[in-house]
């Protein structure tokens, strides 16, 4: 497996990948494969191939006019494709830029390199626009509505410095600049999620965000919290998505206390006002509005995915070999 794609009503998408033998290919892409299962019964309604293949960038979901839509590698470089969800067929196809980050919703894919950030349109495949501005890098995304959010690095290009880091946000139909909704000051963002009105950060050593006057909360949460560490190396700021709270976060959680190093990688999806955080094979519900937890518990084989997503109160799990969908208790 190398991807899958969820949504509330519909086929589940699955895109994979016969390995090769002996674990070896001469190409930078492994020619892929397309499959829509029933989302009652996993049940496979069809399997088809795939332009797009196994290898660096990939994004997957569906489009407009209900149809699947991948992006990624292909063996003649990153391109979009939209196929049938009745049967698989390939309905259109183009060339597209490379890209590391990218997600798609039904009227456009919004995709993420280092070097710039652009947009593609859901029916014609077509780029639409691009963002670009120099001394900038750029990491992850989040969609709300109407904005796109872009996790960025301020590029100073003085050795030995350390380059901070901050959310942009554009307008998710033109690409205009909009605005900080948080100003580069962090050493690092490990993701970004947006729902329920607001932009969750992970990161870490957030002092700086929180302000002088949350410090005796940030102390209290710090000495509280069971990792027993001097200095947080991965919390969540929830900031208001409209940019009104100028950095200032609605509320912040300490995740981790721990040595970078031993910190367990983390990722985030939301669904209907919550957040699901992802930690292992340890799965935590929140209400995005608080950052009230709502209940954690294990997900078997969570700590060995491939991809997953939630979407209409399930979990959607690929491992390398198997694709499971689950009950979410809260």
């Amino acid at each position: 497996m190398s991807g899958i794609a969820f949504s509330p009503e519909g086929p589940v998408l699955v895109h994979g990948f016969d390995p090769p033998a002996g674990g070896k290919w001469l190409d930078d892409v492994i020619p892929g494969k397309l499959a829509a299962l029933d989302r009652n019964s996993g049940e496979p309604q069809w399997i088809a191939p795939c332009e797009v293949g196994y290898g660096r960038g990939f994004a997957a979901g569906f489009g407009a006019l209900g149809q699947a839509l991948v992006l990624g590698p292909s063996t003649h470089g990153h391109r979009m494709v939209r196929m049938s969800l009745e049967d698989g067929e390939l309905l259109e196809g183009s060339d597209i830029p490379s890209f590391d980050e990218s997600i798609v919703a039904r009227d456009a894919c919004h995709c993420a390199s280092a070097q710039r950030v652009f947009a593609l349109d859901s029916l014609s495949l077509n780029e639409t626009w691009e963002y670009a501005r120099e001394g900038e890098r750029y990491h992850g995304l989040a969609r709300s509505g109407d904005c796109v959010y872009v996790s960025v690095t301020q590029v100073s290009g003085r050795a030995g410095s350390d380059d901070p880091q901050g959310v942009i946000i554009l307008n998710a139909s033109t690409g205009e600049y909009v605005g900080y909704l948080l100003r580069p000051c962090l050493p690092t963002i490990h993701g970004l999620c947006a729902t329920g009105g607001l932009v969750t950060v992970f990161t870490e050593q957030i002092e700086s965000v929180i302000g002088p006057e949350r410090m005796g909360e940030y102390a209290v949460a710090l000495g509280d919290h069971p990792g027993g560490g001097n200095r947080d190396t991965l919390s969540m700021l929830a900031l208001r998505e409209d940019g009104s709270s100028g950095g200032s976060p609605q509320w912040f959680r300490i995740l981790e206390t721990a040595p970078v190093g031993d910190i367990p990688e983390v990722s985030v999806s939301s669904d209907n006002g919550k957040l699901y955080v992802e930690r292992g094979a340890l799965l935590e519900a929140l209400d995005a509005l608080s950052g009230r937890p709502l209940g954690d518990w294990t997900v078997p084989g969570l700590d060995m995915k491939i991809s997953w997503t939630v979407a209409a109160g399930a979990g959607l799990l690929a491992e390398e070999t198997r694709v499971s969908l689950f009950e979410l208790p809260a």
